[in-house]
């Protein structure tokens, strides 16, 4: 099945061999063509009325020059033969005031800006991100403690120290529809999916040596009791909160009763698919489903509907 989810889609070459040229690196970032997309606080900057929709706010070398970042750049990519890099600008205390943003600039969280972005700018986005939070949080060498310096375009970070090297880090979740003929299996977290009363597929991060149907059948059983036979993938998003990659499945069940693992979850029940159309259309009374945004939507559309 080939679908393409919110945060998918980056048309960027991303230039593995030209990241290893610490050289060309160096003077792409200052080139004059270089397009700089600026984080603040990892929120991205949009710009909304140059090409008549929302569109990543992307600037030139000259316009973060005069920013005291005290950051290098992360290279994300080509388009067009043009360097493509993401700034953290987090030190800076009012970035509209020192980049002078002009009418149609603003920062905005970087959830909310994927909403109308078009697919391939979230893509990028993801991509930015996720490795701007990543350099925020691994500033230091886990084996020594000693600072470590990027390299490689943003790509690895290594100790002078000890010589460690560091790479982004990607966590693998599983998310699982289980479906028994026509019901399906969904579930209310603690949290915000409680607050919302809303629910969704089944989720959980894959453990270390485990393979995704593995983990999918344990983390069922886990959060609701009920055993899992087979599992088919269905496809999959990248969700840069800090850097996960959903890997979305149906899968069948095996048994029907409910054992709910209460430390995890708030509440699981069987939904028919007549309930989960309802929900779809905004009319099922009780029933709330995540947005188009999320997998977990498509999940669910999906076996509804019966693709």
């Amino acid at each position: 099945m080939a679908m393409q989810h919110i945060f998918s889609g980056n048309p960027l070459d991303r230039a593995d061999a030209l990241r290893r040229d610490s050289d060309w690196l160096e003077a792409s970032a200052k080139s004059p063509d270089a397009r700089y997309l600026p984080l603040w606080q990892l929120n991205v900057l949009v710009d909304s009325q140059s090409s008549g929709s929302p569109v990543l706010g992307w600037l030139r070398q000259a316009d973060v020059a005069r920013l005291d970042v005290g950051l290098p750049p992360v290279f994300l990519g080509l388009k067009d033969g043009l360097p493509h890099f993401a700034l953290d600008i987090s030190a800076v205390h009012d970035p509209n005031h020192e980049l002078t943003l002009g009418n149609g600039f603003a920062f905005a969280e970087s959830r909310a800006a994927a909403m109308t972005l078009p697919l391939a700018d979230t893509g990028i986005l993801a991509q930015a991100r996720a490795q701007i939070g990543w350099h925020k949080s691994h500033r230091y060498c886990s084996c020594c403690g000693h600072p470590t310096e990027q390299e490689k375009g943003g790509h690895l970070r290594r100790c002078p120290e000890c010589g460690a090297e560091h790479f982004p880090r990607t966590d693998p979740v599983a998310i699982m529809l289980v479906v028994d003929g026509d019901h399906c299996l969904l579930g209310q977290s603690h949290g915000p999916l409680m607050r919302f009363g809303m629910f969704s597929a089944l989720a959980g991060f894959i453990d270390q040596g485990e393979s995704i149907e593995e983990a999918v059948r344990r983390e069922i059983l886990e959060e609701a009791g009920i055993s899992v036979g087979a599992v088919r993938y269905h496809s999959s998003q990248p969700w840069p909160f800090p850097s996960s990659l959903m890997i979305g499945c149906h899968a069948t069940a095996l048994t029907r009763e409910i054992t709910i693992d209460e430390d995890e979850m708030h509440d699981v029940r069987w939904f028919t698919r007549h309930e989960v159309l309802d929900a779809l259309a905004g009319e099922h009374p009780d029933l709330r489903l995540p947005g188009p945004m999320a997998i977990a939507h498509h999940l669910v559309k999906d076996w509804a509907e019966d693709r």
